[in-house]
């Protein structure tokens, strides 16, 4: 299984961020740095922060869940996260949770606080893909591709609107790519949004025959981007690429190399990138 984990787009402030997430959770262990990228494990979960400017911005068509295990940490997440942010949904009682609130921090990174069974999810924080706008109504369909593109995939019981607009369409589901645990929904209500490059997913793959099969099956029906980006056809924005990338731009010398030529690149050949 290719190592999977999001990439949020910061506007030239990841560091900063990386800070603020370090005084909203347990612990934030950043274990690779440059000018460009902050790969960082929150709560043992891997992130890539992207010093992209201002070309993108996250929204809360992906947003991460934070599984609870009851409700005062619950609102300890929830009083740091709206710190300079704003409410989506606010921390109350639901339905389907004791304590749920839907914050957008400062930074525009989207969360959904929860409380809820650990056992049931066996992930601290969960990536969770909202179709809305021009993708409502096709979670389902997403869900279905994804888990025949993912070795070692399996979906879960899907929850339904049973009235209003979305009646009949998901209103949460989870599933596993691998060992890695995603959630999806279609929006409850119009949305005039839908997924961009301000979060992305990548996949770091092992070798050309892998990059070439997940290349391969997000552009045939969606579109080809540069540097290794891609969008599928639900618009869901992808990085495929080599796990060896960043220790062949470890060197200085060398790693000015392989980013020229990664920068003319749309799919990652690496064996350019080897002999650069």
């Amino acid at each position: 299984m290719s190592n999977l984990y999001p990439c949020i787009w910061f506007n030239n402030n990841a560091k900063e961020a990386m800070q603020f997430y370090t005084d909203v959770f347990t612990t934030v262990e950043i274990t690779d740095e440059n000018p460009v990228v902050i790969i960082a494990h929150i709560d043992g979960i891997k992130f890539m922060a992207l010093n992209g400017g201002d070309s993108f911005r996250p929204n809360p068509s992906i947003s991460f869940m934070v599984i609870c295990e009851d409700r005062w940490e619950a609102e300890s997440y929830w009083e740091k996260l709206i710190y300079g942010g704003k409410v989506l949904m606010p921390l109350d009682k639901y339905d389907w949770s004791e304590k749920y609130g839907f914050v957008e921090d400062k930074f525009g990174v989207s969360w959904q606080i929860y409380t809820g069974n650990y056992s049931d999810v066996g992930q601290k924080i969960v990536p969770n893909l909202m179709f809305g706008g021009v993708n409502q109504g096709k979670a389902d369909r997403a869900m279905d591709f994804y888990l025949h593109l993912f070795a070692s995939s399996k979906g879960s019981s899907i929850l339904r609107y049973e009235d209003g607009p979305a009646k009949g369409q998901v209103m949460h589901a989870q599933f596993e790519l691998g060992d890695y645990v995603m959630m999806a929904m279609d929006s409850g209500v119009a949305q005039d949004y839908s997924f961009t490059p301000g979060v992305s997913l990548v996949i770091e793959c092992d070798d050309q025959e892998n990059i070439d099969y997940f290349w391969n099956n997000f552009t045939g029906k969606g579109r080809e981007e540069m540097c290794g980006w891609c969008v599928d056809e639900f618009g869901v924005s992808w990085q495929i690429v080599p796990k060896e990338l960043s220790a062949l731009m470890k060197d200085p010398a060398r790693g000015q190399r392989v980013m020229a030529a990664l920068m003319k690149m749309k799919k990652i050949d690496i064996e350019t990138l080897r002999n650069a």
